[in-house]
C-alpha cells in the first residue's frame, strides 16, 4: 500500500516547524516514538528506574525481535548499543589481525571506520587496501575478487556513504566474501530505515546500524548483528558481568548470544523509542519507504542540476536519498546557515568525513540534503526555489 502521507505527517510534530532535509543526520521522530520515551521517563520518575525497567521488561525485550524482523535474522544475533559507531567498534576490535593480514575497504569509507583500520594496522602490521571503483564511483566487485588471496582477513565497507548518494553493491560483495570464506563487515548506518536490509540477501557476517537516521528513532541508539557461527568465536574487546557472568572466583563465561557485546546499564527510554521506530518502519514497509525516498531525492537532484552555479556531486546509477551539492560563492557551512534562517534543515559534510573519495574527486565541503518519505513534493520544490533564489542574490 502507498504510504499515507497525511497520516505520517500528522504524527510528525516537527514538520510544522521546519522543512527537514537532514534525515541522514537525524530524522524527525514520530509521535509513537516520543510517547514511548516520555511515558517511560515519567514512569521512572514516579516509581524508580529499576522498577520502571522491570515493569516494561517484556516491551524492552521485544526490541531485539524488532531488529531481528528488520534484518531477517535471529534475536540471539542482535546486540543493542549506544550508537552505530560503538556497534562497529565492538565487532571490529573483537577480530584478530597479524602482520601481513589484509583489510579491504571502499574508497568512500567513513572516517570513523578508516581511522580504526589505521590504528589496527599500526598495532598489528596488517595492511589496508582500497577496492577500486568503476567509472561511476561504485565499488567494483570484479576488482574485489581479483584482489583476494589467503591473506585477506576482512572486507569492511560502508553500504551507503555519508555523502554522495552512492549505494555500494553490498550483496555482490557479500556473495564474493562467502564464496571465499572471508569475514564481511557492513556499515549500514545510512541504509537501515531507508531501504530493505536483509542480512541473508546481503551475505554479511556483521552489520551495524543506528536508530536516529532513516529509522526515525532517538539519538543514542544503535545495534549490532553478528552471524551466529562467527559470534561464538569472538570475544568482545571489553566485558562486564552482564556480557560474561562471573561463575567462579577464577572464571567467567561469555554469553552465548550477541549480548556478550552489551553491558549492564542502558538507556531504557531510548531503547523503547528505538523499538517503536522499528515497528513504525516495518508497518509502513521498507520497499514503500525506499520507493518514496527514491522519488523525492531524484526530484531534488534533478532540480538542483538545473540551477546555475550549483554542482551536484552524487555517484552511481541509482543514488540513495542523500543529495550532495556545492553552490558557487558559498561555503557549505555558510549555505547551511543561510538555509536554516529560511526554515530548511540541511547539513554540511567536510572532505575529512570521506577523505579518500573527496581527494580522488577534488571535492570541497558539500551541502547534504536528505529527504525522507514524510517530506512532500512541495517541500522539495520549495528548497529548489530557495537554492535558485540564493544564487540570484
Amino acid at each position: 500500500m502507498p504510504i499515507d502521507l497525511e497520516k505520517v505527517r500528522s504524527e510528525t510534530p516537527g514538520v510544522r516547524n521546519r522543512i527537514h532535509l537532514n534525515n541522514a543526520g537525524a530524522a524527525l521522530m514520530p509521535h509513537p516514538v516520543l510517547e514511548a520515551m516520555v511515558g517511560y521517563l515519567n514512569r521512572e520518575a514516579e516509581i524508580g528506574g529499576y522498577e520502571a525497567a522491570g515493569e516494561a521488561a517484556s516491551e524492552l525485550d521485544g526490541v531485539y525481535d524488532g531488529v531481528a524482523r528488520l534484518l531477517g535474522c535471529g534475536r540471539d544475533e542482535i546486540a543493542l548499543t549506544e550508537n552505530a559507531t560503538v556497534a562497529w567498534q565492538l565487532a571490529f576490535y573483537a577480530l584478530t589481525f597479524r602482520p601481513g593480514d589484509r583489510i579491504l575497504t571502499a574508497r568512500a569509507e567513513y572516517a570513523a571506520n578508516y581511522v580504526a583500520f589505521l590504528q589496527i594496522a599500526e598495532r598489528t602490521g596488517a595492511s589496508i587496501e582500497v577496492i577500486p571503483s568503476d567509472d561511476g564511483g561504485v565499488l567494483d566487485p570484479a576488482c574485489l575478487e581479483q584482489m583476494l588471496d589467503e591473506r585477506v582477513k576482512l572486507i569492511a565497507i560502508t553500504w551507503v556513504p555519508t555523502n554522495g548518494g552512492l549505494r555500494n553493491p553490498a550483496a555482490a560483495v557479500g556473495a564474493i566474501a562467502r564464496r571465499h570464506g572471508i569475514t564481511y563487515l557492513l556499515d549500514a548506518c545510512q541504509a537501515v530505515g531507508q531501504m530493505p536490509t536483509r542480512v541473508e540477501e546481503l551475505g554479511c557476517d556483521i552489520l551495524t546500524g543506528t536508530g536516529r537516521k532513516f529509522l526515525r528513532g532517538p539519538r543514542g541508539t544503535g545495534f549490532l548483528y553478528i552471524r551466529r557461527e562467527l559470534l561464538l568465536t569472538l570475544e568482545p574487546p571489553m566485558i562486564d558481568h552482564f556480557a560474561a557472568p562471573w561463575v567462579a572466583p577464577d572464571r567467567y563465561e561469555l554469553r552465548r548470544d550477541a549480548r556478550r557485546f552489551e553491558t549492564w546499564e542502558n538507556n531504557y527510554a531510548a531503547r523503547l523509542g528505538l523499538g517503536r521506530a522499528l515497528d513504525y518502519a516495518l508497518e509502513l514497509g521498507l520497499h514503500e519507504i525506499e520507493n518514496r525516498c527514491g522519488n523525492l531525492s531524484e526530484r531534488l537532484r534533478n532540480g538542483l542540476r538545473n540551477v546555475e552555479g550549483v554542482a551536484v556531486h552524487d555517484l552511481g546509477p541509482k543514488p540513495a536519498s542523500i543529495v550532495t551539492f556545492s553552490a558557487r560563492d558559498y561555503t557549505a557551512a555558510d549555505f547551511k546557515a543561510l538555509a536554516s534562517r529560511y526554515g530548511f534543515n540541511v547539513s554540511a559534510s567536510a572532505p575529512s568525513s570521506t577523505l579518500l573519495d573527496a581527494a580522488a574527486r577534488g571535492l570541497p565541503a558539500v551541502v547534504r540534503a536528505s529527504p525522507h518519505y514524510y517530506n512532500t513534493e512541495y517541500e522539495i520544490d520549495s528548497f529548489i526555489r530557495f537554492v535558485r533564489d540564493s544564487r540570484r542574490k
